[in-house]
């Protein structure tokens, strides 16, 4: 029963992802000659030259690279991503004789970006993809001394280049922007507006900090067992995970407590729990 909720979850919100990017698709970018990275970005381009449906590249261009990232990622990816795919390319050609919504390339730059992102960004939050080229990439990146990210960099700025042959420089320009957009929309979505922190804390105080963290933030801390390397003092370590907006007020409780005490603060894209209930 909790299997088929999660399959039902995940297919509703593909359902809504792929409705979302292809508004961005159609109503913002495409109509502008402006395109994304990736397949997407190939199949605006190819649907331009032959004036054959967007939908169809989509579907066509992204079935090969999903069948070949069947072995890394699996099934259920294989068939989240397929389902994405094909209602990307339903909704593409259902919306695509509607009427623009801008005629001004820098707002449809903007505006499209952020719409696509947030589309792609619920995409790949329910286990679905529509690029094909990062599942390339993954498999590429095994056998050569590139990064996954700089494999994908390198197709994506191949790709938005091979614009400025077919849409003009200047479009070219705006689709490198609108990249960049999508991109930082989709860490958005995936990561959350509220980005955590990661924070160590090395003091004489440790009991007393932990103590503090506890009632005025509310949130858990571990203790972790160090030593120093040059006193060779043993060493209670607190570690805590608290919110961007949290900082600030961690940091005074801190130093106020111990103004001697060092602290280590890192990012943290996904935390669950950390809340603390306290026993009266």
């Amino acid at each position: 029963m909790v299997r088929v909720r999660l399959v039902l979850k995940n297919l509703i919100f593909l359902t809504i992802g792929a409705f979302i990017a292809a508004t961005g698709l159609e109503e913002f970018l495409v109509p502008n000659n402006i395109i994304d990275g990736g397949v997407v970005g190939i199949s605006i381009m190819a649907s331009y030259v032959t004036k054959l449906p967007l939908g169809m590249f989509l579907i066509c261009l992204n079935i090969p690279f999903l069948i070949y990232g069947y072995k890394q990622l699996g099934r259920g990816f294989l068939v989240y991503s397929l389902y994405a795919v094909v209602m990307l390319a339903i909704f593409v050609t259902l919306l695509h004789k509607s009427p623009n919504a801008t005629d001004d390339l820098f707002l449809a730059c903007i505006f499209g970006g952020i719409i696509v992102g947030l589309g792609v960004g619920l995409i790949l939050r329910n286990n679905g993809s529509l690029d094909g080229t990062e599942i390339v990439a993954m498999s590429i990146g095994k056998n050569i001394p590139f990064s996954v990210g700089e494999i994908i960099m390198f197709i994506n700025l191949f790709i938005l280049g091979s614009a400025a042959f077919i849409f003009g420089i200047e479009k070219a320009m705006y689709s490198i922007a609108t990249y960049f957009i999508i991109s930082k929309t989709i860490d958005v979505v995936l990561e959350g507006f509220e980005e955590s922190k990661s924070v160590t804390i090395i003091s004489s105080l440790p009991e007393k900090i932990a103590d503090i963290i506890l009632h005025e933030l509310k949130r858990g801390v571990t203790f972790i067992e160090g030593e120093g390397g040059y006193s060779r003092e043993y060493k209670k370590i607190i570690y805590c995970i608290v919110t961007r907006l949290e900082i600030s007020k961690l940091r005074q409780l801190v130093l106020e407590t111990d103004p001697k005490a060092f602290l280590a603060i890192a990012n943290v894209h996904e935390v669950e729990g950390g809340r603390v209930k306290l026993k009266r």
